[in-house]
């Protein structure tokens, strides 16, 4: 794999970009990871196919959405894009979102959500690119919790 990059933002309260760089450096040694910062999530389609254009095979982006309802349609509106990135680039894009509400108010418990649905999308695109996820369908993982398993 030659090129990953990461895009996060100023919006997000933690660094899941820094998170992800650390854990594709783990995964990935020789792979070349580029990051950009953006503001917000409306920005990240910019950010990826920024990096798309700058020869990443591969964009993790992670985004952070607020609790009003225009946040929920800016991230809609951002997810959408995203997708449409993979159609017209044939890119691999990993949408990564933390909700703000997700953490029922507990800071702690967000900021653990954030860092764990990060480490384990950055897992996710890494068995996509080595082309190892498939062994793992119905398993009942999560990003963020506890995998709850399959149903036997």
């Amino acid at each position: 794999m030659g090129c990953v990059g990461v895009v996060d933002t100023t919006f997000a309260r933690v660094d899941m970009g820094g998170v992800a760089v650390e854990e594709l450096k783990n995964f990935m040694p020789g792979a070349v990871v580029k990051r950009i910062t953006v503001p917000g999530i409306k920005n990240a389609v910019w950010g990826a196919l920024k990096l798309v254009k700058e020869g990443c095979d591969a964009v993790i982006v992670l985004g952070w959405v607020g609790p009003t309802l225009i946040d929920k349609y800016s991230y809609l509106a951002s997810s959408i894009g995203l997708m449409q990135l993979q159609i017209a680039t044939g890119a691999l894009v990993i949408d990564v979102t933390v909700h703000e509400e997700e953490g029922g108010g507990d800071e702690r418990k967000l900021k653990e959500i954030a860092i764990d649905r990060t480490r384990k999308h950055v897992w996710n695109l890494v068995q996509v690119l080595r082309g190892d996820l498939t062994r793992y369908a119905g398993k009942g993982l999560r990003q963020g919790y506890p995998d709850v398993g399959e149903i036997v």
